[in-house]
């Protein structure tokens, strides 16, 4: 099959095209502003579908919305029927075409051509209004408020939100492709020659930005945002795609001692904390034991032996650990336990416990194993 995508250059082409070549659909025209206008002749007498996704957003005169968005689609249609191409054709509106404003008005005329362009010649057209889209490689300070959050708090820059209380209906980049894709395939979700995104996220601006700084500030207290919550998860990826190319890492403070280290790697409010202890040679840690306080160790360099006792037994029962073999050990309530490295090298083990850690009620007893 062979697809047609105007606007390839743009937001949603480049996410579109990204994808279509991950699913093997190879032959692929892009056309964007800098492509040579000679080849939509070419292009529009080969293709088998049409992705209309060129449009004005941000023109520096009014004028631009009608020629961009209302002057092209004219231009992209007369050149199928030139060639009485009458396959598919998507178009890429906004809900802005309901309003009255310039770039509505503009999108709302790119609808009506296309609803006669299907009378006229038969071809099947899908019209998106899409609200706004969010996700990696949005442009900031032009596709969407989201992009430019991203940007100036990834960046260090101050952000302005003139009312935190205004509401936002936002379709997800990752969303948006695959049910265009299902359009390409015949699977559409439309109402006549609507179509519609199922997944629409409503929320504040206020709570957007809320999110995005506790994402910045989780590289200091260590946190990871709530990922079963959908959009969560999802502006969480658009936030890291915007991280500045010097600053993907950034430090963990180590407790450093004689004995080793420990480095406390992550902590969730609801699924415990991870972190990474370094034992040196001959060294033994631990000898506690919890109420209710669980863990999971996994020594993935050196060898070790993890001893534990009830604590009303005085047997102690031994399995010993090492890098060679990925074993995760559960560490019980009820037993005191301690982990020694036996070997001569530096002991690296990953730890996991199902709370964080609290100094008020950290729920650790000494008692020698």
């Amino acid at each position: 099959m062979k697809i047609l995508i105007t606007g390839s250059n743009g937001f949603i082409g480049k996410n579109l095209i990204s994808e279509l070549k991950n699913r093997n659909y190879i032959d692929i025209f892009e056309y964007d502003k800098e492509t040579d206008p000679k080849l939509l002749d070419q292009y529009c007498e080969d293709t088998d579908f049409v992705f209309h996704l060129a449009g004005v957003n941000r023109p520096k005169e009014q004028s631009e919305f009608m020629e961009g968005n209302f002057g092209f689609t004219s231009l992209l249609l007369d050149t199928l029927k030139k060639y009485n191409n009458a396959c598919p054709v998507m178009i890429s509106s906004s809900i802005q075409a309901e309003l009255d404003n310039p770039y509505g008005e503009s999108k709302k005329a790119g609808e009506d051509l296309l609803l006669n362009y299907s009378k006229e010649t038969g071809a099947k057209v899908l019209i998106y209004r899409f609200p706004n889209v969010f996700g990696k490689w949005s442009r900031p300070n032009y596709n969407s408020a989201v992009a430019t959050f991203c940007y100036n708090i990834a960046h260090d820059l101050p952000i302005q939100v003139n009312d935190p209380s205004v509401e936002m209906k936002l379709v997800y980049i990752d969303d948006v492709v695959t049910d265009l894709i299902k359009a390409l395939e015949e699977n559409e979700n439309r109402q006549g020659a609507f179509c519609s995104i199922p997944v629409v996220h409503t929320i504040t601006l206020g709570e957007i930005t809320k999110l995005l700084y506790s994402f910045k500030e989780s590289r200091i207290d260590r946190t990871v945002p709530d990922m079963s919550d959908k959009f969560t998860k999802k502006l969480y990826s658009t936030y890291l795609s915007y991280l500045p190319e010097d600053k993907f890492s950034y430090e963990l403070k180590m407790n450093v001692d004689q004995r080793g280290s420990f480095t406390e790697f992550i902590r969730t409010p609801d699924r415990g904390q991870v972190s990474v202890n370094i034992s040196k040679p001959g060294i033994t840690k631990g000898n506690h034991w919890h109420h209710t306080k669980n863990e999971k160790f996994l020594v993935v360099s050196g060898t070790g032996v993890i001893r534990f006792r009830k604590t009303d037994s005085e047997e102690v029962i031994e399995y010993f650990v090492s890098g060679d073999k990925m074993e995760v050990v559960d560490i019980p309530v009820g037993y005191t336990h301690n982990i020694e490295n036996l070997g001569d090298s530096d002991m690296v083990t990953i730890m996991w416990v199902n709370e964080p850690f609290d100094p008020e009620q950290p729920d650790t007893h000494f008692m020698e194993v």
